[in-house]
């Protein structure tokens, strides 16, 4: 049969890939033809498309510690990739520099960020969240413009 594929093929009455395949079919014996199992398809995903719509509660915790042991529940809010806005005016100085220690080191874990937004106030975010600018000028540009005054 492979003379008569090759003259078929020659006049052009059939396509050279099926030639290919069945004299290749023609030279296997039966002990060739075991059933071969099929690969699973795996879904085909585009490039870098993200829904919009992934993150459907995103909150911001607002939080006034009065104590060092309050900490502890701001890290938890962070753990649950939640913003934390820490304002921590009614603490001591010695406390709120424990509590700043301590969301530093739990952000640093996280992979998030910690930035000053305010004389003792602070942004904690997870690494879900990305802050971008700073405020640092803006607050030395005011406390020089309170000193003019």
């Amino acid at each position: 049969m492979g003379v008569m594929n090759r003259f078929m093929s020659f006049l052009g009455l059939q396509e050279q890939e099926e030639v290919v395949e069945r004299e290749r079919l023609e030279d296997r014996t039966e002990e060739e033809f075991e059933p071969v199992p099929a690969e699973p398809r795996r879904p085909q995903r585009a490039g870098n498309v993200v829904s919009i719509h992934s993150q459907k509660n995103v909150k911001v915790v607002l939080y006034e510690p009065r104590s060092y042991e309050e900490a502890q529940q701001i890290a938890d809010h962070l753990r649950s990739h939640r913003t934390v806005v820490v304002n921590l005016q009614r603490v001591r100085h010695d406390q709120a520099k424990r509590i700043v220690d301590f969301l530093g080191g739990t952000v640093y874990a996280l992979g998030g960020e910690i930035s000053k937004i305010g004389g003792n106030i602070f942004l904690c975010t997870p690494d879900t969240v990305e802050i971008q600018g700073s405020i640092t000028e803006i607050l030395n540009d005011e406390q020089d413009y309170n000193r003019m005054r």
